[in-house]
């Protein structure tokens, strides 16, 4: 209760309502004349005119009681008792029929109003029918998806399939499809949107059937209904499924009533009448004060009246209360009577009044009313609140939902009324995160955005990092006027926005208020508890759909959230100057393993927690002094054995009912399941039998160590913030963390659950929200190419341009539109304030990653999510917010990328992180990162050690991890270095496709010579760096490439059957993607021969023959199958087939070409000479193949020049915009070298007999034997061998050493060991 309701010393039971002759002394206080005076002025009849002082019967507190009598008497009461109306026929209380009068799988709430669709075309009926008269019923829209609303008869029959409309006698409206149906379909009204309301109206007189959209008459939909004998129509909806909507029946005022309708359920008249008297008299008493001294009545203003305790005041405030209080106990009185009052006190007062008025009143309830009566009205009265801001439409100053707002605070600053429904209500029966949501109008038209905004302009192609995009500098002076005038509405736009926003801030600051703890515990720690269950709900029920919150209202609670968390957590600073910023916060390692909160069943880095607690109880012991009880831990070992099995209690409490056919099954769910009559659903309506399945393993699972861990509704406030001898949250502090708290231990809490929503859903709506940008440009492109077409129309073509002129204004117009509302998503999605909550979350999660990564092994227990949301809100910031805001604007930008590279090169490799699924996202992550100039150079400031770290992780054999991504960052590393490999887009398809060339995820090269250099050195660095790494990636080019000439046989053969057939187009993706790899490791190997030539040419290396030779074989292998004429490759290329756009010449043979270069025009000649034998010592080497890099059918006569190249050849010669003149003559230079060079070998070379031959390759001659068992090959092909197995090839004999040949016979001189 508020202060002033603490300081009263009486209670209700001082005011009991008796005849008692004792009673009326009390009344002493004032003479009877004034109390008769105060008594009629209180209590007159508005029906009466104000009769004169001495005609008057005398009031006083005895004859009190009869006169209220005759004032709340209603005429008509015993009519309207009965319930019966000519016309309708059925329960006066109208609900839906969840007994029969469905089809499908439904879920309905409580209230029996509000349903949701869980099947393919659920359908239900109500439990009222009509047959004469006129009739409305409203429903409220939830969701805007496939619905048919109307009418049918007791005879439809409906599946499926089909629902309401698609039956004879029955009729609907669809506003997903903007559509009327009976049986056959025509168009009809327009689109509705989430937050409308349909009012359905029928009239039984004439015969006729219509609707209304938000009040507004969509025209009659259908004539000549069947009436008569046996006719009587069911209001009924057909939805589909995760579609819901709410009915109103009559059980609350209609939002649009019309005139000469009724409802179907008629409304309590008479206690309407009595209600509206009792508010009379209630608002007199606010406005009349006694003055016993000079013996007159005062009139005050309500927002001054104070209860002062005087006898006289609060025994005529009791006889109001007795009789008032069970009508406010009713769902419609509350809305049609309280709800009216405190809004018409919100609405024409200042904010500071209606908060007067509005605890006064709250304090008199609470005074005068039994708790549980108050309990129900506040219960009601919020969810009208709620109901009413969610469905109000939006209108240029957002009047609505600022006064549904204030009203909400004003509730909310009473102390005991927010305990109450905090505790309550709501989270456990509203949808109270839809007060921090400001809904997106899909018609601007009804929204004011015209009036707001009346210059349209859009931009053009995004701004952001890979994207070409239009400088400001180009626009014209037209354009120029235009985006200026549109800023300036989208200001004005945004300033209403944040006035909206601030009060939604205002009501969660309540909610987190820790100082009003007087009698009970502060309103911070039960929100604490609530919240920590609304995210176990989102976090459990990832895989149910309907059973998470909507994530457009997520994203808004957690700016809302983020707010309000900042404000309390720098005040505390303000008052502690010890403790941290806001803009320092982090979240402490102990957190995440001392128990106190509960992060549900959600991934650790190190793996389950159960098995980190086993695997890591000594170094929890040793560093953060907390002990693992073995009982415990075996306990929960048998816990996990067991959580397959149902719990006893729960199979008991099932009730058998819930098997039986349309059953009615106690479901506890969410209340995201409810619609939105705001209650919490718990009826699951199917046609076909239903099991209940029991949740595996119970929600609030305590941990069990040997500290206090409870769960989060047994905590209390010193389980939190702990005390002298208990740390609470932060229990268990590692050395590495300071002594002093960052801010209060609940805030911490509140901090973790932020980061949490993000990872939950809000990302996610983040990146759906671009796509209205992203219809922006598609529609502007679209515009552009018209107006092109009309400037090139030939103006005699009078149709053309006609057909052109039409199309320019349909794009005109939807431009329009869409920029009006691409405003209204940047001022409540993508606003400067909004980028920066997430990039103030982002340093959040940073700065927890580092603090926990000093902890050692105890960094396992981090949850996954945290380096999920770092890794995503960084995408989100560069990604999502441009072009209107640039994260290079935003504070600290350097550093934080500096942060952020640091956390993924080292962690991306880090063997305490286990979980497959963030292994790759930070492996992507980093892949990402190294692909934009600012993030690479980020990658290059960090320390050298852990540059020189992250480059030796990627240099680690390709077999011992997925490898695809790590090839691609070195990639990434190299391109804008390698021959001809400075293009951004694919050569052959700016050719083929030119319209493609701006597509968003081309960025341009940027190497990074610093990370090159890194790579050099740990590849000189051991004897065993270099062979391992390049063995892995010969290994997967040689698979790669053989699985990419596999497949493109398929796809031939598929292609030159006679019938008709289709390449499964998985299948074309994974030839590209083979193709793409095969590529990438040329590249690889191309980087690592330019920078470490000596691995390959430098003979003294053990293995530098041997890696020579398989590097040979591949290149040969590669140019023979590319080259040939008229060959496979040729083929597939020329089919150009969707999804193999990549597949061609160019990018696989200039990676070939620049492999050979590197070998043959570079470097010393010695190692020319070699690389030269190795080439030309190889069967598969052909001579055409390097003369096709030129154009060339065969290689020109020696001491000749380079014919002209064939243009319908392909030819290096042809790409002289990609590769410069110095490169090609490298290349002519390489080709004369070859061309003298196998000349000279085939003249000097001697025949060799068969049987000299390696049985393995038959290309060299034999010269190495194994021991012990004595078999013969090449060296290169058992040295090659021996670098993925020791075992021989003939008869699988471990090879213990292998001797040279020639002399094996003499010496037996072991040359090399099997290693």
């Amino acid at each position: 209760m508020a202060s002033k309701e603490s300081s009263m010393s009486f209670s209700r039971k001082s005011y009991r309502l008796t005849s008692d002759a004792e009673k009326s002394r009390v009344t002493g206080i004032v003479h009877e004349k004034l109390l008769n005076d105060y008594l009629h002025r209180i209590f007159s009849s508005p029906e009466h005119a104000p009769t004169a002082a001495t005609s008057r019967k005398p009031l006083n507190f005895q004859n009190l009681p009869e006169h209220l009598d005759q004032l709340l008497h209603v005429e008509d009461e015993d009519e309207e008792s009965q319930g019966q109306v000519e016309g309708r026929l059925g329960p006066s209380t109208v609900v839906l029929d969840h007994t029969g009068g469905f089809e499908g799988l439904l879920l309905v709430d409580d209230d029996l109003l509000g349903v949701i669709g869980h099947s393919n075309f659920g359908t239900i009926r109500s439990t009222t029918c009509v047959y004469k008269g006129k009739w409305v019923y409203e429903v409220l829209i939830s969701s805007q998806g496939l619905m048919q609303i109307g009418w049918c008869t007791i005879n439809c029959r409906f599946n499926q399939e089909e629902g309401v409309g698609d039956t004879h006698n029955s009729y609907a409206y669809d506003g997903n499809r903007v559509r009327k149906w009976n049986v056959t379909t025509t168009n009809y009204g327009k689109a509705w949107a989430a937050g409308d309301i349909v009012s359905c109206l029928i009239d039984l007189d004439d015969g006729t059937l219509s609707f209304c959209l938000n009040g507004v008459s969509l025209g009659t939909a259908f004539e000549n209904l069947s009436r008569g004998l046996g006719m009587a129509y069911f209001p009924a909806i057909s939805l589909s499924f995760k579609e819901s909507v709410a009915f109103n029946f009559g059980s609350r005022p209609l939002r649009y009533p019309v005139a000469g309708y009724r409802p179907l359920q008629d409304p309590p008249h008479a206690d309407l009448v009595r209600a509206q008297k009792l508010l009379g008299c209630f608002r007199a008493v606010l406005s009349v004060e006694l003055d016993p001294v000079e013996g007159r009545l005062v009139e005050k203003d309500s927002s001054e009246w104070q209860l002062q305790g005087q006898p006289t005041v609060l025994l005529t405030l009791a006889h109001i209360f007795h009789r008032f209080a069970p009508l406010l106990r009713k769902v419609y009185l509350v809305e049609a009577v309280l709800m009216s009052f405190l809004r018409g006190v919100v609405e024409a007062g200042s904010p500071a009044q209606a908060q007067s008025v509005v605890r006064q009143v709250l304090d008199l309830l609470w005074l005068f009313m039994e708790d549980y009566e108050v309990q129900d009205c506040l219960k009601q009265l919020m969810m009208s609140l709620l109901r009413l801001y969610r469905f109000s439409p939006i209108v240029p100053d957002l009047g609505l939902q600022i006064h549904y707002l204030r009203l909400t605070i004003a509730i909310l600053r009473h102390e005991k009324s927010r305990k109450f429904l905090l505790s309550n209500v709501l989270f456990d029966v509203l949808r109270s995160v839809v007060f921090f949501y400001i809904k997106s109008p899909l018609r601007v038209e009804e929204a004011g955005l015209q009036e707001l905004i009346p210059t349209t302009w859009w931009p053009h192609r995004s701004g952001r990092e890979g994207k070409d995009s239009k400088d400001v500098k180009d626009e014209t002076a037209e354009e120029r006027v235009r985006r200026r005038a549109y800023e300036r509405g989208c200001q004005r736009l945004k300033k209403r926005i944040e006035v909206v926003e601030e009060l939604q801030v205002q009501i969660l600051k309540l909610l987190l208020n820790n100082k009003d703890d007087n009698g009970g515990e502060a309103s911070r720690y039960i929100f604490l508890t609530k919240f920590r269950k609304f995210l176990q709900e989102n976090a459990s029920g990832r895989g149910n759909m309907s059973m998470l919150c909507p994530p457009e209202y997520m994203v808004c609670f957690l700016h809302r959230l983020i707010s309000a968390l900042r404000y309390y957590w720098d005040e505390y600073k303000a008052s502690n100057p010890h403790a941290a910023f806001s803009e320092e916060a982090y979240i402490p390692p102990q957190v995440f393993y001392n128990g106190k909160v509960d992060y549900f069943d959600l991934q650790r880095l190190g793996g389950l927690l159960s098995h980190l607690r086993k695997t890591l109880k000594d170094d929890l012991a040793s560093k953060a002094n907390i002990l693992i009880d073995p009982l415990e831990l075996q306990a929960a070992t048998m816990d996990d054995l067991d959580e397959d099995e149902e719990p006893a209690p729960a199979a008991a409490q099932r009730p058998m009912q819930a098997l039986a056919m349309g059953g009615v099954l106690p479901l506890p769910r969410p209340s995201w399941l409810s619609s939105p009559t705001l209650g919490r659903a718990n009826r699951f309506l199917s046609t076909a039998a239903v099991s209940l399945m029991t949740p595996r393993r119970p929600l609030s699972t305590s941990e069990k160590v040997k500290v206090r861990t409870l769960s989060a509704e047994q905590r209390t406030r010193e389980d939190i913030e702990g005390s002298h001898w208990n740390e609470g949250l932060l229990l268990g502090r590692p050395p590495e963390e300071p002594e002093q708290p960052l801010t209060e231990n609940s805030l911490l809490e509140v901090l973790d659950g932020a980061v949490m929503m993000y990872n939950l859903s809000v990302h996610q709506q983040l990146g759906k929200m671009v796509g209205v940008s992203d219809d922006v440009n598609e529609y502007a492109m679209a515009l552009r190419d018209t107006e092109d077409k009309l400037r090139r129309c030939p103006k005699r073509r009078n149709d053309i341009l006609a057909e052109l002129t039409k199309s320019q204004k349909v794009f005109s117009e939807k431009l329009d539109h869409l920029s009006r509302r691409l405003a209204w998503v940047h001022a409540t999605v993508y606003s400067q304030e909004k980028m920066l909550d997430i990039y103030w979350l982002l340093r959040v999660c940073l700065r927890t990653v580092e603090h926990g990564d000093r902890t050692g092994s105890l960094f396992a227990f981090m949850p996954e999510f945290y380096l999920s949301v770092a890794i995503n809100s960084y995408s989100a910031l560069k990604n999502y917010f441009g072009p209107v805001h640039s994260m290079e604007e935003l504070p600290g930008y350097e550093e934080t990328l500096t942060r952020l590279a640091a956390i993924l090169a080292k962690h991306f490799a880090d063997t305490r992180i286990v979980g497959t699924d963030i292994r790759d996202s930070l492996m992507q992550a980093l892949a990402s990162y190294v692909c934009y100039p600012h993030s690479l150079r980020a990658v290059e400031r960090i320390p050298e050690e852990q540059r020189v770290a992250m480059v030796r992780s990627l240099l680690a054999p390709y077999e011992q991890r997925p490898w695809a991504q790590t090839n691609w960052i070195l990639v990434r590393l190299w391109r804008g270095c390698g021959f001809g490999y400075r293009y951004t887009r694919l050569p052959h398809l700016l050719k083929t496709k030119p319209e493609d060339a701006n597509l968003p995820s081309l960025q341009k090269p940027c190497p990074s010579t610093l990370l090159q250099q890194h790579m050099a050195e740990l590849l000189r660095e051991g004897p065993d760096v270099a062979p391992s790494f390049l063995n892995s990636v010969l290994n997967q080019l040689n698979w790669a490439f053989s699985e990419f000439i596999g497949m493109i046989q398929e796809i031939q053969q598929a292609a030159e059957r006679l019938e008709r057939n289709f390449v499964d187009s998985r299948q074309l993706k994974v030839c590209a993607t083979c193709f793409d790899l095969s590529v990438s490791l040329l590249r690889v190997l191309e980087m690592t021969i330019t920078l470490v030539p000596d691995i390959f040419l430098d003979w003294a290396r053990p293995t530098s023959e041997m890696l020579l030779r398989r590097l040979a074989q591949l290149l040969n292998q590669v140019l023979n199958r590319v080259t040939a004429e008229r060959n496979l490759f040729d083929r597939v290329v020329t089919l150009r087939l969707p999804g193999l756009e990549s597949v061609d010449h160019y990018p696989i043979l200039v990676a070939v070409t620049g492999i050979l270069v590197r070998l043959l025009a570079h470097g010393p000649a010695s190692g020319r000479e070699r690389a030269t034998s190795v080439l030309l010592a190889d069967p598969c080497f052909q001579l055409s193949s390097i003369c096709y890099l030129l154009g060339q059918p065969e290689p020109p006569a020696p001491g000749t020049a380079l014919p002209a190249p064939d243009r319908k050849r392909f030819s290096l010669q042809s790409y002289t915009d990609y590769i410069s003149a110095e490169e090609l003559a490298q290349v002519e230079q390489m080709l004369a070298h070859l061309t003298s060079a196998s000349a000279q070998a085939a003249a000097a070379s001697l025949p060799t007999s068969e049987e000299d031959l390696c049985p393995i390759c038959y290309a060299h001659p034999i010269s190495a034997v194994f021991q012990p068992c004595g078999h013969k090959s090449c060296k290169a092909c058992i040295n090659q061998h021996l670098m993925n197995n020791k075992d021989c090839f003939f008869c699988k004999a471990t090879i213990v050493s292998v001797e040279d040949w020639e002399k094996a016979a003499s010496a037996s001189t072991t040359t090399s060991s099997a290693a």
